[in-house]
């Protein structure tokens, strides 16, 4: 493997995961006080932390770029991300608007599976390894697409808003158009790096390591995830006392509180 194969890789996965330890799939509290203290509907800011949360949000895009890997007609890539984006739209949209919810971090953890699924189908490992046909790849896009739209929904439900419901409505919308927006940003940054990367002959060579890093990217993720979640329902077998822990946290969003009242004056 020379440098130049090693390189192209290495950057490709890393456009990928840009900022595995920023917002990423989560909603930070500079982010809630802004909107706490935005007066008026806010679509604007809606929108734009929608693009943010899907350009940062490293499951989502590591699942994309498996489905798109070998896609080289424009026509398929735009029906399965067409199949994807309606499929997470429709979670979106209805389980926020209806205030329906469950642990973010075992929602998370199942879009980490999609992952590693969407690497094995593109490996032919359910015909290698189990001897079957794998499922419909539209199908299944769809349906992970639906999974995703819901873990989107469990962190836009920790934002503020409102409870007019044409308000909240337009709102859900607005966040909803900014994600469409960051995975057009996304996909074209993906597309350019697979077209110049499918020229060379390491594209072929490499693939299907790329797709077994991929697995172990979205392996890594599932551990990543579950571990929060056991945090959250066991959280004295990690080191915690929940009592000391409650009032780290009460401190924390005091001080942050403080911060904000003070920079608005």
């Amino acid at each position: 493997m020379n440098i130049k194969t090693i390189v192209t890789t290495t950057i490709f996965l890393l456009l990928c995961m840009v900022s595995v330890t920023s917002f990423a799939h989560g909603v930070d509290d500079e982010t809630k006080s802004f909107l706490i203290g935005n007066k008026g509907v806010a679509f604007g800011p809606f929108l734009y932390i929608g693009a943010k949360h899907m350009v940062t949000g490293y499951d989502h895009l590591l699942f994309l770029l498996g489905v798109i890997f070998f896609l080289t007609s424009a026509r398929d890539i735009v029906k399965f991300v067409t199949v994807f984006t309606l499929g997470h739209s429709i979670t979106l949209i209805s389980a926020t608007f209806m205030s329906i919810t469950m642990n973010y971090y075992l929602i998370d953890a199942v879009i980490a599976l999609s992952v590693i699924y969407k690497a094995f189908d593109n490996n032919g490992r359910f015909q290698s390894y189990l001897g079957i046909k794998s499922p419909p790849l539209l199908l299944m896009v769809f349906l992970f697409g639906l999974i995703h739209g819901f873990g989107l929904s469990t962190r836009l439900q920790q934002l503020p808003l409102g409870e007019q419901n044409l308000d909240m409505l337009m709102r859900i919308i607005s966040f909803n158009v900014g994600v469409e927006l960051g995975q057009i940003i996304a996909l074209t940054v993906m597309l350019l790096v697979l077209t110049q990367w499918r020229k060379l002959a390491s594209f072929k060579r490499f693939s299907r390591v790329t797709n077994d890093m991929l697995m172990f990217a979205g392996f890594m993720l599932f551990l990543m995830q579950m571990h929060g979640y056991l945090h959250t329902v066991n959280e004295e077998d990690f080191g915690f006392n929940r009592d000391e822990h409650y009032h780290i946290h009460q401190d924390m969003r005091e001080s942050q509180d403080s911060n904000y009242k003070h920079d608005s004056l």
